[in-house]
């Protein structure tokens, strides 16, 4: 089992079990060939566990002198609105205002 580290906003970091918190939506975006040698990387990511509760997490990261990286996220509980987090972790991030939109498009779709 592989353990994940995860920085939140205004607590402590987590850990979490990677089997046990799968991803169930991610939003990227870089301006190089690759994120590892681009100038600005930003990123959301979802994690879910199966009793409901939620982890939304992003990081801001740049090698430029001046800019600093920026990681945080939030937990959320089984019945908190993962959409909301995620604008408000984008937000505190300072991430590109589409970002949270096309992670927001990436979780599985509710059943109606």
């Amino acid at each position: 089992m592989e353990k994940v580290t995860i920085t939140l906003t205004g607590r402590r970091p987590v850990e979490v079990d990677d089997d046990e918190w799968p991803i169930i939506a991610r939003a990227d975006w870089h301006d190089g060939q690759t994120q590892w040698d681009a100038e600005h990387f930003q990123e959301l990511i979802v994690r879910e566990h199966e009793d409901g509760r939620a982890i939304v997490y992003g990081v801001f990261r740049s090698p430029l002198p001046g800019e600093r990286d920026r990681r945080g996220g939030e937990l959320v509980p089984p019945d908190g609105d993962i959409p909301e987090a995620i604008y408000r972790v984008a937000e505190h991030l300072g991430l590109f205002p589409w970002l949270p939109k096309q992670a927001i498009a990436d979780l599985p779709a509710e059943e109606l």
